[in-house]
């Protein structure tokens, strides 16, 4: 599949990586790319920006037709606490921006080291829970997911974001705030 990223910082460029060895043609952009060029050649596009550059980048492309991954997290500058939530998320508020576009909500809570090291953790496959309104695309991004070595739980709706988004702020806190370093991440155990 022909996949663009958009940013190509530490998240980005690990999604790049792990995507480009199960196969598939991927090329992260940075902000100087012709992102418009980008998101026209490209099956699937991943967001691997910070929330606040969503409605730049939505002013540059058009993304009608296209399934979108919203892998952001709406924290706020000072990380005490999150810009979207309860009553809408960042993918919700995303794809009012991306008219014709299929958002997505998925990897959110992986920190991008682990993109490096395996995407395991005590030698068990991280888990990514994917939100979507259109069946199609939720399914597509889970394909994708467990083709890197994920294990895959659907979210369901895309307003399960607003629970998934302070999911990904909570594994922050543990990871940066709290000490417990980036080794770690949630994991929704069935019984």
């Amino acid at each position: 599949m022909k996949i663009a990223i958009i940013g190509n910082g530490n998240i980005g460029f690990g999604l790049a990586g792990v995507l480009a060895q199960a196969g598939h043609d991927v090329i992260a952009h940075g902000r100087d790319a012709d992102i418009g060029a980008a998101v026209r050649g490209a099956e699937l596009v991943i967001l691997a920006t910070p929330y606040g550059a969503a409605a730049d980048l939505a002013a540059k492309a058009d993304f009608a037709g296209k399934v979108v991954v919203d892998v952001s997290n709406p924290i706020t500058e000072d990380f005490s606490g999150l810009q979207v939530g309860h009553d809408s998320s960042a993918a919700e508020e995303i794809a009012k921006l991306l008219p014709g576009a299929s958002v997505v909500k998925a990897f959110n809570t992986i920190f991008a080291q682990h993109y490096a090291t395996g995407l395991t953790v005590a030698g068990k496959p991280l888990q990514t829970f994917v939100a979507a309104d259109d069946e199609i695309a939720r399914e597509k991004v889970k394909r994708l997911a467990a083709e890197i070595g994920l294990s895959v739980v659907d979210a369901g709706p895309l307003k399960n974001a607003r629970y998934l988004e302070p999911l990904g702020f909570l594994n922050i806190q543990f990871g940066y705030v709290l000490c417990q370093g980036t080794e770690i991440a949630p994991q929704w155990q069935a019984a």
